[in-house]
Protein backbone atom coordinates (compact mmCIF):
# COMPACT_ATOMS: atom_id res chain seq x y z
CA UNK A 1 0.00 0.00 0.00
CA UNK A 2 1.27 3.43 -0.90
CA UNK A 3 -0.55 5.37 1.81
CA UNK A 4 1.15 3.94 4.90
CA UNK A 5 1.46 6.48 7.70
CA UNK A 6 4.74 8.33 7.25
CA UNK A 7 4.50 11.19 9.75
CA UNK A 8 4.09 11.22 13.53
CA UNK A 9 0.91 12.72 14.98
CA UNK A 10 -0.50 13.67 18.36
CA UNK A 11 -4.19 13.43 19.22
CA UNK A 12 -6.25 15.23 21.86
CA UNK A 13 -9.85 14.07 22.24
CA UNK A 14 -12.38 15.62 24.61
CA UNK A 15 -15.85 14.26 25.33
CA UNK A 16 -18.30 14.64 28.18
CA UNK A 17 -20.81 12.47 30.01
CA UNK A 18 -23.95 13.23 32.00
CA UNK A 19 -25.55 11.13 34.72
CA UNK A 20 -23.70 7.97 33.70
CA UNK A 21 -20.74 5.79 34.60
CA UNK A 22 -18.11 6.35 31.90
CA UNK A 23 -15.87 3.47 33.01
CA UNK A 24 -16.65 1.26 35.99
CA UNK A 25 -13.96 -0.41 38.10
CA UNK A 26 -14.81 -4.13 38.49
CA UNK A 27 -12.54 -4.28 41.55
CA UNK A 28 -14.56 -1.55 43.29
CA UNK A 29 -18.22 -2.54 42.81
CA UNK A 30 -18.06 -1.13 39.25
CA UNK A 31 -17.96 2.44 40.57
CA UNK A 32 -16.65 5.20 38.29
CA UNK A 33 -12.86 5.42 38.53
CA UNK A 34 -11.79 8.45 40.57
CA UNK A 35 -8.36 9.52 41.76
CA UNK A 36 -9.08 9.85 45.48
CA UNK A 37 -6.36 12.44 46.06
CA UNK A 38 -7.41 14.85 43.30
CA UNK A 39 -11.08 14.03 42.68
CA UNK A 40 -10.32 13.57 38.97
CA UNK A 41 -12.33 11.03 36.96
CA UNK A 42 -10.21 8.40 35.19
CA UNK A 43 -11.17 6.42 32.09
CA UNK A 44 -8.92 3.63 30.82
CA UNK A 45 -7.51 3.53 27.32
CA UNK A 46 -9.12 0.07 27.03
CA UNK A 47 -12.56 1.71 27.28
CA UNK A 48 -11.77 4.12 24.45
CA UNK A 49 -10.36 1.32 22.29
CA UNK A 50 -13.55 -0.71 22.89
CA UNK A 51 -15.61 2.25 21.69
CA UNK A 52 -13.45 2.46 18.56
CA UNK A 53 -13.57 -1.28 17.87
CA UNK A 54 -17.34 -1.50 18.31
CA UNK A 55 -17.94 1.38 15.92
CA UNK A 56 -15.61 -0.01 13.25
CA UNK A 57 -17.25 -3.44 13.50
CA UNK A 58 -20.91 -2.46 13.83
CA UNK A 59 -21.10 0.69 11.71
CA UNK A 60 -18.26 0.36 9.20
CA UNK A 61 -18.38 -3.45 8.84
CA UNK A 62 -14.64 -3.80 9.45
CA UNK A 63 -13.05 -7.00 10.72
CA UNK A 64 -11.52 -6.71 14.18
CA UNK A 65 -9.45 -9.27 16.03
CA UNK A 66 -10.51 -8.50 19.62
CA UNK A 67 -14.16 -9.46 19.81
CA UNK A 68 -16.33 -12.01 21.58
CA UNK A 69 -17.04 -15.11 19.51
CA UNK A 70 -19.21 -17.95 20.83
CA UNK A 71 -18.20 -21.49 19.85
CA UNK A 72 -20.76 -24.09 18.85
CA UNK A 73 -20.62 -25.63 22.33
CA UNK A 74 -21.48 -22.28 23.93
CA UNK A 75 -17.95 -21.53 25.18
CA UNK A 76 -16.23 -18.23 24.42
CA UNK A 77 -13.38 -18.37 21.93
CA UNK A 78 -9.94 -17.69 23.42
CA UNK A 79 -7.10 -15.80 21.72
CA UNK A 80 -5.41 -18.96 20.45
CA UNK A 81 -8.62 -20.12 18.79
CA UNK A 82 -9.15 -16.65 17.36
CA UNK A 83 -5.68 -16.74 15.78
CA UNK A 84 -6.51 -20.05 14.10
CA UNK A 85 -9.41 -18.34 12.31
CA UNK A 86 -6.76 -16.76 10.09
CA UNK A 87 -4.95 -19.99 9.25
CA UNK A 88 -5.58 -21.96 6.07
CA UNK A 89 -6.20 -25.38 7.58
CA UNK A 90 -6.34 -27.26 4.27
CA UNK A 91 -2.57 -27.74 4.23
CA UNK A 92 -1.83 -27.36 7.93
CA UNK A 93 0.22 -30.57 8.24
CA UNK A 94 2.53 -29.59 5.39
CA UNK A 95 3.61 -26.32 7.01
CA UNK A 96 6.11 -25.87 9.82
CA UNK A 97 5.46 -23.59 12.81
CA UNK A 98 7.14 -20.49 11.38
CA UNK A 99 5.28 -20.79 8.07
CA UNK A 100 1.94 -21.01 9.86
CA UNK A 101 2.90 -18.15 12.18
CA UNK A 102 3.74 -15.89 9.23
CA UNK A 103 0.50 -16.83 7.48
CA UNK A 104 -1.55 -15.92 10.55
CA UNK A 105 0.34 -12.64 11.01
CA UNK A 106 -0.07 -11.68 7.34
CA UNK A 107 -3.80 -12.37 7.27
CA UNK A 108 -4.50 -10.64 10.58
CA UNK A 109 -2.71 -7.49 9.42
CA UNK A 110 -4.54 -7.58 6.09
CA UNK A 111 -7.97 -8.06 7.64
CA UNK A 112 -8.04 -6.65 11.19
CA UNK A 113 -7.97 -2.87 11.44
CA UNK A 114 -7.75 -2.92 15.25
CA UNK A 115 -4.42 -4.80 15.10
CA UNK A 116 -3.08 -2.36 12.52
CA UNK A 117 -4.07 0.47 14.90
CA UNK A 118 -3.36 -0.88 18.38
CA UNK A 119 -1.12 -3.90 17.79
CA UNK A 120 -1.58 -7.15 19.70
CA UNK A 121 0.14 -9.96 21.52
CA UNK A 122 -1.35 -13.10 20.00
CA UNK A 123 -0.69 -16.48 21.65
CA UNK A 124 -0.36 -19.44 19.29
CA UNK A 125 -0.95 -23.17 19.72
CA UNK A 126 -0.34 -24.68 16.29
CA UNK A 127 -0.40 -28.27 15.04
CA UNK A 128 2.72 -29.24 13.06
CA UNK A 129 3.95 -32.48 11.54
CA UNK A 130 7.32 -33.79 12.69
CA UNK A 131 8.68 -37.30 12.01
CA UNK A 132 5.27 -38.41 10.73
CA UNK A 133 3.66 -37.31 13.97
CA UNK A 134 1.42 -34.30 14.59
CA UNK A 135 2.16 -32.26 17.69
CA UNK A 136 1.23 -28.84 19.02
CA UNK A 137 3.82 -26.07 19.19
CA UNK A 138 3.19 -22.88 21.18
CA UNK A 139 4.51 -19.39 20.59
CA UNK A 140 3.23 -15.88 20.01
CA UNK A 141 3.04 -12.95 17.62
CA UNK A 142 3.88 -9.55 19.11
CA UNK A 143 2.96 -6.38 17.24
CA UNK A 144 3.51 -2.97 18.82
CA UNK A 145 0.57 -0.70 18.10
CA UNK A 146 1.29 2.59 16.29
CA UNK A 147 -1.64 4.23 18.09
CA UNK A 148 -1.15 4.54 21.84
CA UNK A 149 -3.47 6.35 24.25
CA UNK A 150 -2.87 7.35 27.84
CA UNK A 151 -5.65 6.99 30.35
CA UNK A 152 -8.27 9.69 30.00
CA UNK A 153 -8.70 12.18 32.83
CA UNK A 154 -11.40 14.75 33.51
CA UNK A 155 -10.40 18.41 33.28
CA UNK A 156 -12.04 19.09 36.64
CA UNK A 157 -12.98 17.45 39.92
CA UNK A 158 -16.08 15.30 39.74
CA UNK A 159 -18.84 14.38 42.15
CA UNK A 160 -19.86 10.77 42.79
CA UNK A 161 -23.57 10.13 43.27
CA UNK A 162 -25.05 6.93 44.71
CA UNK A 163 -28.59 6.40 43.52
CA UNK A 164 -31.24 3.80 44.28
CA UNK A 165 -34.26 2.66 42.34
CA UNK A 166 -36.74 -0.16 41.95
CA UNK A 167 -36.49 -2.97 39.46
CA UNK A 168 -39.21 -4.18 37.11
CA UNK A 169 -39.71 -7.58 38.71
CA UNK A 170 -40.13 -9.19 42.11
CA UNK A 171 -37.14 -10.84 43.76
CA UNK A 172 -38.85 -14.24 43.67
CA UNK A 173 -42.18 -15.87 42.96
CA UNK A 174 -45.02 -15.06 45.31
CA UNK A 175 -43.72 -11.80 46.79
CA UNK A 176 -45.37 -8.42 46.25
CA UNK A 177 -42.32 -6.15 46.53
CA UNK A 178 -40.07 -5.37 43.55
CA UNK A 179 -36.32 -5.68 43.70
CA UNK A 180 -34.15 -2.67 44.46
CA UNK A 181 -31.15 -1.59 42.42
CA UNK A 182 -28.27 0.67 43.38
CA UNK A 183 -25.62 2.28 41.24
CA UNK A 184 -22.95 4.96 41.25
CA UNK A 185 -22.86 7.67 38.59
CA UNK A 186 -21.20 10.98 37.81
CA UNK A 187 -23.55 13.91 37.18
CA UNK A 188 -20.97 15.35 34.78
CA UNK A 189 -17.41 14.77 33.57
CA UNK A 190 -15.46 16.44 30.77
CA UNK A 191 -12.80 13.86 29.86
CA UNK A 192 -9.57 14.40 27.94
CA UNK A 193 -7.64 11.66 26.13
CA UNK A 194 -4.14 12.01 24.69
CA UNK A 195 -2.63 9.77 22.03
CA UNK A 196 0.36 9.42 19.71
CA UNK A 197 0.54 7.81 16.27
CA UNK A 198 4.06 6.43 15.79
CA UNK A 199 5.11 6.32 12.15
CA UNK A 200 7.81 3.71 12.82
CA UNK A 201 5.44 1.15 14.35
CA UNK A 202 2.98 1.97 11.54
CA UNK A 203 5.32 0.37 9.03
CA UNK A 204 5.29 -2.92 10.97
CA UNK A 205 1.50 -3.12 11.24
CA UNK A 206 0.90 -1.62 7.77
CA UNK A 207 -1.20 1.21 9.20
CA UNK A 208 -2.58 3.40 6.42
CA UNK A 209 -3.86 6.96 6.33
CA UNK A 210 -7.28 5.50 5.51
CA UNK A 211 -7.11 3.52 8.76
CA UNK A 212 -6.28 6.70 10.69
CA UNK A 213 -9.23 8.53 9.13
CA UNK A 214 -11.48 5.68 10.28
CA UNK A 215 -9.90 5.91 13.74
CA UNK A 216 -10.87 9.58 14.03
CA UNK A 217 -14.38 8.84 12.80
CA UNK A 218 -14.73 6.00 15.30
CA UNK A 219 -13.58 8.19 18.18
CA UNK A 220 -16.12 10.89 17.36
CA UNK A 221 -19.12 8.95 16.07
CA UNK A 222 -18.44 5.90 18.22
CA UNK A 223 -18.70 8.05 21.34
CA UNK A 224 -22.03 9.49 20.15
CA UNK A 225 -23.34 6.01 19.41
CA UNK A 226 -22.73 4.58 22.89
CA UNK A 227 -26.43 4.19 23.61
CA UNK A 228 -26.40 1.49 26.28
CA UNK A 229 -28.09 2.35 29.58
CA UNK A 230 -24.79 3.07 31.32
CA UNK A 231 -23.27 5.10 28.45
CA UNK A 232 -26.09 7.04 26.79
CA UNK A 233 -25.51 10.79 26.84
CA UNK A 234 -21.82 10.82 25.96
CA UNK A 235 -20.92 13.58 23.52
CA UNK A 236 -17.67 14.28 21.63
CA UNK A 237 -16.60 17.89 22.09
CA UNK A 238 -13.16 18.38 20.52
CA UNK A 239 -10.82 16.31 18.34
CA UNK A 240 -7.37 17.70 17.55
CA UNK A 241 -4.68 15.94 15.52
CA UNK A 242 -1.30 17.62 15.05
CA UNK A 243 0.78 16.19 12.19
CA UNK A 244 4.55 16.75 12.18
CA UNK A 245 7.11 17.19 9.41
CA UNK A 246 10.21 16.31 11.39
CA UNK A 247 11.15 12.64 11.64
CA UNK A 248 10.77 10.97 15.07
CA UNK A 249 9.50 14.19 16.62
CA UNK A 250 6.44 15.33 18.55
CA UNK A 251 5.85 18.03 21.13
CA UNK A 252 4.18 15.83 23.76
CA UNK A 253 1.58 16.44 26.48
CA UNK A 254 -0.65 18.63 24.31
CA UNK A 255 -3.65 17.57 26.42
CA UNK A 256 -2.16 19.33 29.44
CA UNK A 257 -2.23 22.64 27.55
CA UNK A 258 -6.04 22.77 27.45
CA UNK A 259 -7.68 23.86 30.70
CA UNK A 260 -11.16 24.86 31.72
CA UNK A 261 -12.39 28.31 32.70
CA UNK A 262 -15.23 28.00 35.19
CA UNK A 263 -17.31 30.91 33.93
CA UNK A 264 -20.14 30.26 36.38
CA UNK A 265 -17.79 30.45 39.39
CA UNK A 266 -19.18 27.28 40.90
CA UNK A 267 -17.15 24.49 42.55
CA UNK A 268 -15.50 22.25 39.95
CA UNK A 269 -17.42 19.19 41.11
CA UNK A 270 -20.71 21.06 40.59
CA UNK A 271 -20.14 21.64 36.85
CA UNK A 272 -23.07 20.05 35.04
CA UNK A 273 -22.83 21.05 31.37
CA UNK A 274 -20.37 22.11 28.68
CA UNK A 275 -22.05 25.53 28.76
CA UNK A 276 -20.73 26.03 32.30
CA UNK A 277 -17.14 26.28 31.08
CA UNK A 278 -14.84 27.71 28.45
CA UNK A 279 -11.75 25.89 27.23
CA UNK A 280 -8.56 27.86 27.69
CA UNK A 281 -6.12 26.98 24.89
CA UNK A 282 -3.69 29.87 25.31
CA UNK A 283 -0.75 27.61 26.20
CA UNK A 284 -1.59 25.21 23.37
CA UNK A 285 -1.73 28.02 20.81
CA UNK A 286 1.58 29.43 22.07
CA UNK A 287 3.50 26.15 21.81
CA UNK A 288 2.04 25.33 18.39
CA UNK A 289 2.97 28.78 17.10
CA UNK A 290 6.49 28.48 18.52
CA UNK A 291 6.97 25.17 16.70
CA UNK A 292 5.12 25.96 13.48
CA UNK A 293 8.11 25.07 11.32
CA UNK A 294 7.92 21.48 12.55
CA UNK A 295 4.16 21.14 11.99
CA UNK A 296 2.87 19.82 8.68
CA UNK A 297 -0.83 20.41 9.41
CA UNK A 298 -3.54 20.29 12.04
CA UNK A 299 -6.83 18.39 11.79
CA UNK A 300 -9.60 19.83 13.93
CA UNK A 301 -13.23 19.14 14.81
CA UNK A 302 -15.09 21.13 17.48
CA UNK A 303 -18.65 20.65 18.68
CA UNK A 304 -20.72 23.77 18.12
CA UNK A 305 -21.49 24.12 21.84
CA UNK A 306 -17.81 24.35 22.82
CA UNK A 307 -16.21 27.70 23.50
CA UNK A 308 -12.45 27.65 22.97
CA UNK A 309 -9.94 30.36 22.09
CA UNK A 310 -7.99 29.01 19.11
CA UNK A 311 -8.13 32.23 17.10
CA UNK A 312 -4.51 33.04 17.89
CA UNK A 313 -3.08 30.14 15.86
CA UNK A 314 -0.51 31.31 13.32
CA UNK A 315 -2.16 31.58 9.93
CA UNK A 316 0.79 29.83 8.30
CA UNK A 317 -0.20 26.58 10.03
CA UNK A 318 -2.49 24.60 7.75
CA UNK A 319 -5.73 23.68 9.52
CA UNK A 320 -8.06 21.10 7.99
CA UNK A 321 -11.53 20.50 9.37
CA UNK A 322 -12.24 16.87 10.14
CA UNK A 323 -15.31 15.62 8.31
CA UNK A 324 -16.86 12.17 7.98
CA UNK A 325 -18.75 10.72 5.03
Amino acid sequence: MSNFVKNRSEIVFLYDIKDTNPNGDPLDENKPRIDEETGINIVTDVRLKRTIRDYLMNFKEKEIFVKEIINEDGSIQDAKQRAEDFLDKTSIKEKDFNEQKEEIKKKILEECIDVRLFGATIPLDISVKESNKVKNVTGSITLTGPVQFRMGRSLHKVELKHIKGTGAFAAKKGVTQKTFREEDILPYSLISFYGVINENAAQHTQLSEDDVNLLLEAMWNGTKNLISRSKVGQMPRLLLKVNYKEENYHLGDLDKLIKIKNIENIPEEKIRDISDVELDANELVEILNNNKEKIKSINLKIDERVRINLEGLDTSIKIDSISFD
